[in-house]
């Protein structure tokens, strides 16, 4: 077992998919002698070469072109958009090419490859580099998509992507990077479509994905003590597939939802689980379902207003409050 910090666990999980498997190769701006921007290819160029830690100039399309090409030549290629935002850019060939070419030919082709990014804000970057934008990747058919919230998530979810047959958008987040945890030694390999129940409770259930689930641990954490609320806390890690069942059955039990969401409010992800638990559990419910986003506005790059606007464990543990006594 060591303590590994997220971005390390990030390489470990890279570098063990890369050694048991040569046709896994990774592609990207500066990922090879500068390590990554964010520090998390770091020592893999020296570890298999520049032919496998292949360094790219400035242009996402051609990141993900090459992506989609080396995957339908039987490779398992990574391929890193430094900031989620810019998948902007690329997003014709992520969305109408990557997503739709095993459907379009009937299973003949596979894209067995991973659209690695660095998602969220937390870091002050402003508006164009601090989108939380899972929800854009989670509406395109065709795509599978998982945001880890620990250091050992963080390896096992990376196995689990680039060894998946389809198209997986995994998503790093930015300020999760220096937070340390426990990674056990030897492989590790996660599920796809399996959240986390981190914490058991009988009041209300909070479902929270990448940088708001420590925050949602926390806040629960306190209700507990300060109030006697008891809440389960989920970490949904995967977006698609959903663990459904996971969600809806502690929902069922506590019969009070709250999602805790980075993105911003209009068509986020937790709209969706709210709507399951609606159609679903509505005569469990004891009150309404609550979500608890990132206003529909561009993120501020100034610190007071970017921590106003991203959910904080002071604002969900309000929310809880007013709506699980």
């Amino acid at each position: 077992m060591a303590e590994l910090t997220y971005r390390g666990a990030v390489s470990r999980g890279i570098a063990q998919e890369m050694e048991r498997d040569e046709r896994v190769l990774m592609i990207g701006e500066d990922i090879a002698a500068a390590g990554g921007v964010f520090k998390t290819t770091e020592g893999l160029v020296e570890q298999f070469g520049p032919t496998r830690i292949r360094d790219t100039p400035i242009s996402e399309e051609a990141i993900i072109g090459m992506v989609m090409g080396a995957a339908m030549t039987g490779l398992r290629p990574i391929g890193e958009i430094m900031f989620s935002d810019f998948l902007a850019t690329c997003w014709d060939i992520v969305a109408n090419q990557i997503a739709k070419t095993r459907y379009m030919t009937d299973g003949q082709v596979e894209l067995p490859l991973v659209v690695f990014t660095n998602n969220g804000g937390g870091l002050r970057f402003g508006a164009q580099h601090s989108q939380s934008v899972e929800n854009w990747a989670m509406a395109i058919p065709g795509l599978k998509v998982v945001a880890p919230s620990s250091p050992v998530d963080a390896v096992g979810l990376m196995a689990a992507a680039v060894r998946d047959p389809d198209p997986v958008v995994y998503f790093s987040h930015k300020a999760l990077l220096a937070t340390k945890g426990e990674v056990p030694d030897g492989e590790i390999v996660d599920e796809l479509g399996t959240a986390k129940v981190l914490r058991d409770g009988k009041d209300a259930t909070i479902v929270a994905l990448a940088a708001m689930v420590p925050r949602a641990a926390e806040a629960a954490e306190r209700l507990a003590t300060e109030d006697g609320i008891n809440c389960t806390v989920i970490d949904v890690r995967s977006l698609v597939p959903l663990d459904t069942r996971t969600i809806l059955e502690s929902v069922s039990r506590t019969s009070r939802l709250f999602t805790v969401e980075e993105n911003p409010r209009l068509v986020g992800w937790g709209a969706e689980i709210a709507s399951l638990a609606a159609e679903e559990c509505f005569w469990d419910l004891d009150a309404p379902i609550v979500r608890i986003t990132t206003p529909h506005i561009p993120l501020p790059s100034a610190a007071a207003l970017e921590d106003m606007a991203i959910p904080s464990v002071d604002r969900i543990v309000e929310t809880v409050r007013k709506y699980a006594r």
